[in-house]
């Protein structure tokens, strides 16, 4: 853990930053690392790990609150390092708050109000991020999608104990995890719960540890699923995925995956909400007389008329074209504007039809042209 960076410096974000600011500053360093948009790029992926690391702890109350507290021994993935019997925060299910309760849990005599150390709990939320193209964001699409998971360790089944043998109720405090201690004080005896010091809070002594997660009870793996990407889901949303994060503890149910989506930019399209637009090039004769054109479109081509005298920057709406929205089955619309492409490199006999065009035409057929001209003459007179 030495060789880690402080989270904060990871994000570049102060350590009064909001959970806002933390999640903005981790989608932008999430995209700018991201290994599809990084290909064979090995410091890239570092730094997308690291960041992940840093995002995992930050972004979670409770973790958070115990880094700031005691840095990266505080929430360290291995659950508090490997094996040997000098590591006090070794052993399943040591949670750190024990430290807080040892102060000020039961308080003056009273009954500890303290969970029960052993019962089920959830585990936390387990995230990753996953690069999409538009049309598949616009479609919906299906994915295998790469990411570290805590699971249940197979071999002990949580338990942290080598496999046929079993954890033993800690005879200290007859496996409630808390000892009521008696303090004396100027004002008298003061009695107080804290954390067990043989079990740390468990409540259960582990005899013979389980070689494979090293009493922890849980290990960290890669693994792969396949998601559903619902159609119309946009950049930087976030793909809920039940039932497939962090294993719990004492056999509570999994917590679940976040998937950050992050839609890759198209080379036509841009999306507005739900609506599409893009630039579509037209020739000047095609303008000037109307024509049937072909308009491309997430559904293929279509054709459309464009209607005479149409002037560059004009848009036109192919309804129903648009991306579908995540909570109904309406789909937004796609905006056409229209560019209007004066030709180049023309030669004489083109140049010399120009021309003749030119000498045939007055202010009636430039009604832009002519408005301008008669505001000049207004400001300024003949």
């Amino acid at each position: 853990m030495a060789d880690k960076r402080d989270y904060y410096e990871v994000l570049g974000v102060q350590k009064s930053a909001s959970e806002d600011d933390v999640k903005k500053a981790y989608r932008k360093l999430a995209k700018q690392y991201h290994p599809d948009l990084n290909p064979g790029d090995k410091n890239a992926e570092a730094k997308f790990k690291e960041v992940n690391e840093a995002y995992e702890v930050l972004s979670d109350s409770d973790k958070r609150a115990r880094y700031d507290q005691f840095g990266h021994a505080g929430v360290d993935p291995n659950f508090g390092g490997g094996a040997g019997g000098g590591n006090p925060f070794q052993g399943a299910g040591f949670d750190f708050t024990d430290i807080f309760d040892s102060f000020f849990g039961g308080g003056f005599g009273g009954s500890s109000r303290r969970a029960n150390p052993n019962a089920p709990r959830q585990g936390s939320d387990a995230q990753a991020n996953l690069a999409i193209d538009f049309e598949e964001a616009a479609k919906g699409c299906k994915k295998n999608v790469e990411y570290q998971q805590i699971e249940t360790c197979s071999d002990c089944h949580g338990t942290g104990a080598e496999a046929g043998t079993t954890p033993k109720t800690c005879p200290n405090c007859n496996g409630t995890g808390q000892v009521r201690v008696s303090q004396r004080t100027p004002f008298g005896v003061v009695q107080s719960t804290q954390s067990c010091d043989r079990c740390h809070g468990t409540g259960k002594l582990i005899e013979k540890i389980c070689h494979t997660c090293d009493g922890k009870g849980r290990v960290r793996r890669r693994k792969t699923i396949e998601v559903t990407v619902p159609a119309g889901i946009d950049d930087e949303q976030v793909l809920n995925v039940s039932g497939h994060g962090n294993a719990g503890a004492n056999g509570g149910p999994n917590g679940d995956l976040h998937v950050y989506i992050s839609v890759r930019p198209h080379p036509i399209y841009k999306r507005r909400g739900n609506d599409v637009w893009c630039e579509m090039p037209i020739t000047f004769t095609q303008a000037a007389l109307g024509a049937d054109v072909e308009v491309p479109t997430l559904d293929g081509k279509v054709s459309y008329h464009v209607h005479e005298g149409t002037q560059p920057g004009d848009v036109f709406r192919l309804k129903g074209k648009g991306i579908q929205s995540l909570r109904s089955r309406s789909k937004g619309d796609q905006y056409v504007q229209v560019t209007v492409e004066v030709p180049k490199n023309l030669n004489k006999r083109q140049k010399e039809i120009l021309a003749e065009l030119d000498n045939n035409t007055d202010d009636k057929n430039y009604q832009k042209r002519k408005t301008f001209f008669s505001k000049l003459k207004d400001l300024f007179g003949d």
